[in-house]
């Protein structure tokens, strides 16, 4: 992880920069809306169709040979159940769609300048100027005193 504001290395789990004391933002705790993955969209969207195609043939078959209706009316109840599945598929495709937008739009734009997310070069560490200490003269202008031992 880096520090957004000074480019430092920081260690998993530091709320603020050891540098620079920033606070530091964390993309993992970042509350995301829950997102479908496109894979499970495409698979339910054609179970929903096979699973429902199949439904509605063995429905019109019921009623044709059990109940005995004529045609006409098979066809009317059996629009239903159909109008249903497309309903359904239209559901699921809009999430899908809605998906990819969402991605295009939020895909941030590099410039030429900047081809990758590589963080700019560092800046070069100036150091403060070092300042006189306050004891520094005190201490030197003691003169030793030599005592003898006797």
């Amino acid at each position: 992880m880096y520090c957004s504001t000074c480019g430092v290395a920081v260690a998993q789990g530091l709320s603020y920069c050891n540098h620079c004391g920033a606070k530091l933002i964390r993309t993992e705790s970042v509350v995301k809306s829950p997102e479908v993955k496109p894979e499970l969209l495409v698979s339910s969207m054609v179970a929903t169709f096979i699973l429902g195609m199949a439904a509605i043939t063995i429905l019109m078959g019921v009623m044709k040979t059990v109940l005995g209706l004529p045609v006409e009316r098979v066809l009317a109840f059996s629009l239903i159940p159909f109008l249903l599945m497309l309903i359904i598929e239209g559901v699921l495709m809009r999430l899908l769609f809605r998906r990819n937008q969402r991605a295009e739009v939020s895909a941030p734009a590099l410039s030429k300048e900047q081809a990758t997310n590589e963080l700019d070069p560092a800046q070069p560490r100036v150091l403060p100027e070092a300042k006189a200490s306050v004891t520094e003269h005190t201490t030197r202008a003691f003169d030793p005193i030599y005592t003898e031992r006797k």
